[in-house]
This record gives C-alpha cells, sequence and structure tokens, in this order.
C-alpha cells in the first residue's frame, strides 16, 4: 500500500548547545554542510521521496528558519510551521500540528543519512505499526580487559577488550495518527516517553535496522565528520539527490 500524500514532521526548535560554537549565530538546523544548510538537505532529500508538505516544529531563532524556508514554493513542497511556546521535547510538538494524515514521518532535523524516507513510510502503514523506528547499528569499544566475576569474588570469566554492538534509534520514525492520544498536552513529552507508554501498552512497534549511512549531526566532531562525508568524492551519501527539483 502506498500512501497517497506523504507528509513529515521535522524538528527543529533545539537550541543546539552541544554543537558550540557553530550555532552561536546560526540555529542548528541551518547550520550549512557543504553548500547547504543541513535542514536544506533534508527538506530536499523528502522532496526527492514524494513528500508533498512538511511540518517544521519550530521554537528558538524560529524567525530565522521561517525567513530561509518561507512556505517552501522555491523546494517544490509545501512547508507550514508548528510554534512551540516552550520546549516540548521531541514527541510533544505533534499535538500543536494540525491535520496530519493517518501515517506520517517524524525526524530531527540534524540528521544525514540516505535512507529512503518514502520507503519507510509506505512500509509502517502497509505493515500497519502504530510506531516504526529506523536503526542503526553501533559499536562501542571496551578500552579494559574485562573480568566477569560471581558473588565472592571468583572469576569466572574473562574478555579482552571487547567490543559491544547495539542498534540505536537514528532520530527518524514512521507514526500512525493513533499514537496522538498518548501524549499529554502542553507539557514535554519525548520519543523516550512514547516508546516506554508504548510497550506497557503492548502496542504494535517495529524496529528496521539500516546498514546506510547515518550520522546524527550533535557534537562538532560529528559536525566536522559530516562535512567530510559530504564534499568527499566517493562519499556514499547520495548528492545527486540535493539538487532537485
Amino acid at each position: 500500500m502506498t500512501i497517497v500524500e506523504k507528509r513529515a514532521v521535522i524538528l527543529a526548535g533545539g537550541r543546539g548547545t552541544r554543537l558550540k560554537p557553530y550555532t552561536v549565530a546560526l540555529p542548528k538546523p541551518l547550520v550549512p554542510v557543504g553548500d547547504k544548510p543541513i535542514l536544506e538537505i533534508i527538506v530536499r532529500q523528502l522532496c526527492s521521496h514524494g513528500f508533498k508538505r512538511l511540518t517544521l516544529a519550530v521554537n528558538h531563532q524560529a524567525d530565522i528558519i521561517r525567513a530561509y524556508f518561507g512556505n517552501g514554493s522555491k523546494f517544490g513542497i509545501a512547508i507550514d510551521y508548528s510554534l512551540e511556546t516552550i520546549p516540548l521535547s521531541t514527541m510533544g510538538p505533534l499535538l500543536l500540528v494540525e491535520n496530519l494524515p493517518s501515517s506520517f514521518i517524524v525526524m530531527n532535523g540534524d540528521v544525514l543519512t540516505d535512507l529512503d524516507y518514502g520507503a519507510l513510510l509506505d512500509r509502517h502503514e502497509r505493515e500497519g505499526n502504530l510506531l516504526s523506528i529506523s536503526a542503526a547499528q553501533r559499536e562501542q569499544p571496551i578500552d579494559f580487559g574485562v573480568l566477569e566475576v560471581e558473588e565472592g569474588g571468583r572469576l569466572i570469566g574473562f574478555r579482552e577488550k571487547p567490543v559491544d554492538r547495539y542498534l540505536v534509534s537514528m532520530g527518524v520514525y514512521a507514526l500512525s495518527n493513533r499514537v496522538l492520544h498518548y501524549i499529554p498536552a502542553g507539557e514535554p513529552y519525548g520519543f523516550d516517553n512514547l516508546v516506554l507508554d508504548l510497550l506497557k501498552a503492548n502496542e504494535a512497534v517495529k524496529v528496521y535496522p539500516y546498514a546506510g549511512y547515518w550520522l546524527d549531526i550533535g557534537r562538532p566532531d560529528d559536525y566536522e565528520r559530516a562535512v567530510e562525508d559530504f564534499t568527499r568524492k566517493g562519499a556514499r551519501f547520495p548528492k545527486d539527490a540535493m539538487d532537485v527539483p
């Protein structure tokens, strides 16, 4: 089943405090990666993946973001805005967005990935999930020999500098509008709150591991890597999609 009109909500209201000094004068979503702000890259990707309408959930320096993107006509997509008067975390802003369709994308405004957002939304709708989470595998090396000890102090195992592997959320989700009744009005409510509430209610939540490119531009070293990846010849990120329409 293919959704007739694809819609996405992009969370673009954060202060970007971890990304200072780059965010001293600019809102975090407008920090450039290559020759375009990260949020423009996302907008153009969504357009190329068949999305017709975007809502930018804004707060900090909202006027600057509005001035840059306007109504979206220069990007070939309709853009409207949802203004938070207080920070509402990742899921709280959804209650301020009007006329959400049966299924839609919610994503952070600082994610650099070659994920096909349209395919994610179609799969979410086809499988009838309440929440679909795009996930990336990460490895965390431990720089020490790990001792496994039983009660009483007897050594029962040893691992030399092991590597832990786990799935992490990419900050890109597909949601059914049925999740809205879980969100309390007028107070912060995050992705973590929603996941825990849905698990408690035994609702249908699916995780889709993604093996392609993904980078969360949250800290200066992540940002510098993103700039390098985006501009380096042969990088996996599909720059050809960045100049449409």
